[in-house]
């Protein structure tokens, strides 16, 4: 649909002075939609510059505009056939044309009353002939008009199809204003999102960093600068000026592993301050992928340390020290023990089982004692660590194999105690007592129960050794204080089941331990 006025037919409405000139009853409402448009970045589109270029080849004009009009003047997004930026709002046609509804036709502007006086009809631009489709936002705020000009009338004015075409186009052109209207809604929402975490971050006492697929930090909070007084690292190698020379090395390739493997990174590293002291912190990174990016970020924080460091490093010489008078007092004990033996033969054999107990037990001290791991804390090292002095000739007679059990320092001493216990029995009465007779030790872990309790069950048994002394029952004949010490020893201190036979091929006993008292 149109509205037109032939040259005969003064137009009816409202005064084109009154329309071009005076401000929408909304005004502010208005500049803040226009505003919200981001108009202003849609300058010399080249999807609008197409679309103008196109509306003048439709309507076969020289002119042809995309039009927004403000308070005081109307300036041009797009302009196809002229130079004009802008031109005062009280000399535009587009002023009227986007407060109707239909499209806006004036045949020969020089017999229309609204805009005979119109400079741009007296001037030198010599406008006769104007189209205009209203540009109208999805609220109904005006905007302005796509207008085709020429400077010749044009008595007939435009044919259908070609009004048709130019309100497809004018819709288009508000497609691509709604477009850009959401891409700068969306880009005002991820600024402000940027900006309120930016200032989270700024306030959290770690270090926090980001870097790009090539491994280029892009991103520091405050607290680097505050922490270590200098610039923000760009690649990993500008963080060497920072990190302990001690440390540079391993925190460097550690780096570089967990960067090329996309593993997650933890190190502790001494890092400068800037006062120029070190202090210890931990620094973990892990890598990430934006959603809508296929490739990976890297985001890491860098606490300090120091103290907590400090400490444990007190509390491990401490645990040193004390590992250590602990073996002094094994070793003093066991000395005692053989200095009395010396003036005592009758007691010479109850002494050598004794010392040996207290040998095995700082064999089990050993095992666990902190120091720098060297033997570990895996029941399989403890029992193998145990049963040495009975492979050292044959290492095919005792074997030890199954599942891995971790172990601690409370559980080890009473395990050697069992064990040692076992041993010894089977050097004297059982398979170690004889040549060929073999000791075999399974570990495995279960779960059963209805809250699936994890436990251990350890099974000792021997073969090819000397045929059991059993009663008519089976059991033992003789069952002496060693006997006892391992039942109250699993029972008591270790939570746990014994079960133990005298089979014909050799002693068998089966330990059950929650895995909680290991």
């Amino acid at each position: 649909m149109t509205s037109s006025v032939t040259p005969d037919l003064p137009a009816t409405g409202p005064d084109a002075k009154t329309a071009a000139s005076a401000p929408d009853c909304s005004a502010d409402m208005r500049a803040q939609v226009l505003a919200s448009h981001g108009l202003e970045s849609l300058q010399d589109d080249p999807e609008l510059a197409r679309i103008v270029k196109f509306a003048a080849k439709l309507c076969d004009v020289p002119v042809s505009m995309v039009t927004v009009v403000e308070t005081d003047r109307q300036w041009f997004l797009a302009r196809e056939g002229s130079d004009e930026r802008e031109t005062p709002r009280s000399t535009s046609f587009c002023a009227h044309a986007m407060l109707g509804t239909d499209t806006l036709v004036v045949p020969d502007a020089t017999k229309d009353p609204r805009f005979a006086d119109f400079a741009l009809v007296t001037g030198p631009e010599n406008i006769r002939f104007y189209a205009g489709a209203p540009l109208v936002a999805a609220d109904g705020t005006a905007i302005g008009s796509l207008c085709v000009i020429d400077v010749v009338p044009r008595p007939d004015g435009l044919e259908a199809f070609q009004i048709e075409g130019l309100e497809t186009l004018a819709e288009s052109v508000l497609c691509r204003m709604h477009h850009n209207r959401e891409r700068l809604e969306a880009k005002s929402r991820l600024e402000f999102s940027e900006t309120r975490m930016r200032t989270i971050l700024d306030g959290v006492p770690q270090i926090a960093w980001s870097s790009d697929a090539q491994g280029r930090f892009d991103y520091f909070n405050r607290r680097w600068t505050e922490v270590t007084g200098g610039a923000e690292p760009t690649y990993a190698q500008d963080w060497e000026p920072f990190i302990h020379s001690d440390d540079w090395q391993e925190v460097l390739d550690l780096w570089k592993t967990c960067f090329k493997t996309l593993t997650p990174f933890e190190s502790e590293y001494r890092l400068i301050q800037s006062d120029g002291s070190y202090r210890w912190v931990l620094a973990r990174a892990v890598p990430i992928s934006p959603s809508g990016e296929t490739s990976m970020r890297w985001s890491g924080t860098i606490t300090d340390m120091d103290e907590v460091y400090r400490y444990r490093e007190s509390r491990e010489l401490l645990a040193l020290e004390l590992s250590h008078r602990i073996k002094n007092i094994f070793a003093v004990v066991s000395g005692l023990i053989s200095l009395t033996s010396r003036s005592r033969p009758e007691a010479g054999d109850f002494a050598a089982e004794l010392n040996d107990k207290v040998r095995a037990l700082g064999r089990a001290h050993d095992f666990v004692r902190p120091v720098d791991n060297e033997k570990g804390d895996s029941l399989h090292g403890l029992l193998s660590e145990l049963m040495k002095p009975y492979v050292e000739a044959d290492e095919d007679r005792v074997t030890v194999a199954g599942d891995g059990i971790t172990i601690g320092v409370k559980s080890a001493t009473p395990l050697a105690l069992v064990f040692h216990e076992f041993a010894t029995n089977a050097a004297k009465y059982g398979a170690l007592s004889v040549p060929g007779g073999k000791v075999s030790v399974s570990l495995a872990r279960n779960s059963s129960g209805e809250n699936d309790d994890e436990f251990a069950t350890i099974e000792w048994r021997e073969s090819g050794g000397p045929a059991p002394d059993t009663g008519n029952d089976g059991s033992a004949k003789h069952e002496g204080f060693g006997t006892r010490l391992v039942e109250m020893t699993v029972t008591s201190q270790l939570r746990g089941q014994l079960q133990r036979e005298m089979r014909p091929e050799g002693f068998m006993a089966r330990l059950t331990i929650p895995l909680s008292a290991l």
